[in-house]
């Protein structure tokens, strides 16, 4: 608990691997859920996996990039343990009483809001000259918050009998404007710091990213699909252009740079095929099972967690941030799960029936996290 990480890290990844079990286990009906299953996968993975790594590394970081005092620990702590108890009650809940699940998705939305709020009084009290980095950080857990209010809405009102179908409007808005934008702000801001790169983004970049990412999604909720692929190919073309631009040392730079590299070009290759699925299931009526989420969410966000994770645990312990063959390894598995995951939408499209593809890809995922504990745990609960 010495640093606000090393716990928000450790947690993360156990509830990751948690969530994914639970996911599979449910998906071959193993075990009934208490909640919908769609709404279990987006709520599970958003708000109790992917929010903890956003908030160990913005705990460590934002301050820096508002130039404010550090979080004290007594603030920190408090929200560690307050995701903690209300995620166990979640995973209990979700086999066991719907209304504990609820219980659950109120602490957790009450912890969110207590982290927000220290991430926002950083960014009041910070002294720093610029602080359009931070502000768009904050827009997008704006965005998170505002999803997430919803969804424990929504499911309230369900345990009351009120159906409400709120996860074909709120996914696209929690992936693409919290969990991509969220990333892509950090990623954008630090990849090119860690590389020396000159040629800084300009703000106008960000404004355009934002506004396409949020035209996207309110084509998506419209269900305009040919439009939205439109846009998600003019997005990976313009972000593939500023990143090109950026001059990045691709071939000469260390094994955890281009580890974040790759990460980073998978938001235009993510974006590119997304759109092009999208194409094809229009013309040929099919489903490719939300591939372009898929893409974005594990090549680029889970490859990036995997990549800023290594370094921010390595950093942050007196050691140098290189990632070894383990690292090496455990990344070229990532882009194993990721293909895993294409080939069950192409399969799935197309008439196949290969469900070991979805077992390599949520085994891959539960690997992916167990060994990375198995490397870094006792880094993040021991510093050593």
């Amino acid at each position: 608990m010495s640093q606000p990480h090393q716990a928000f890290f450790l947690f993360g990844i156990l509830w990751a691997i948690v969530s994914m079990v639970m996911f599979m286990l449910s998906h071959k009906g193993v075990i009934v859920l208490t909640q919908a299953e769609n709404m279990f996968h987006l709520y599970s993975l958003t708000f109790i996996v992917f929010i903890q790594f956003f908030h160990g590394f913005l705990f460590t970081t934002f301050p820096r990039f508002c130039m404010s005092s550090a979080i004290e620990h007594e603030k920190y702590s408090l929200v560690i343990w307050s995701y903690q108890v209300f995620s166990g009650l979640f995973f209990i809940g979700v086999v066991t009483s719907p209304r504990l699940v609820l219980v659950a998705m109120i602490g957790m939305l009450v912890a969110h809001s207590r982290a927000l709020g220290i991430l926002f009084l950083s960014y009041r009290t910070g002294k720093a000259p610029l602080k359009n980095d931070p502000l768009w950080i904050l827009v997008a857990h704006t965005f998170g918050i505002v999803s997430h209010t919803v969804l424990v809405g929504a499911f309230g009102m369900q345990l009351v009998g009120m159906e409400v179908l709120v996860v074909p409007i709120i996914s696209p808005i929690v992936v693409n404007l919290f969990l991509v934008f969220m990333t892509f702000m950090v990623a954008q801001r630090m990849i090119p710091f860690f590389s020396h790169s000159l040629e800084v983004s300009s703000n106008r970049f960000v404004v355009r990213v934002f506004g396409l990412l949020v035209l996207k999604t309110l084509l998506n909720i419209g269900e305009f699909s040919l439009a939205e692929a439109v846009v998600s190919m003019l997005l990976a073309g313009y972000v593939l252009k500023e990143f090109i631009r950026w001059k990045l040392p691709l071939f000469r730079s260390s094994a955890i740079l281009w580890i974040l590299y790759l990460a980073l070009f998978w938001l235009p290759l993510g974006l590119f095929i997304g759109g092009l699925a999208q194409v094809v299931e229009v013309y040929t009526r099919s489903s490719l099972l939300f591939v372009g989420t898929h893409l974005l969410v594990l090549g680029f966000i889970t490859t990036v967690l995997i990549g800023f994770g290594t370094r921010v645990t390595l950093g942050h312990s007196g050691r140098p941030p290189h990632a070894d063959r383990l690292t090496i390894a455990l990344f070229v598995w990532t882009q194993v799960v990721v293909l895993a995951r294409f080939g069950l939408s192409v399969d799935g499209a197309f008439g196949g029936s290969n469900a070991w593809l979805f077992d390599v890809a949520g085994a891959g995922w539960i690997v992916l996290f167990s060994v990375w504990t198995l490397r870094y745990g006792r880094i993040l609960a021991f510093g050593r």
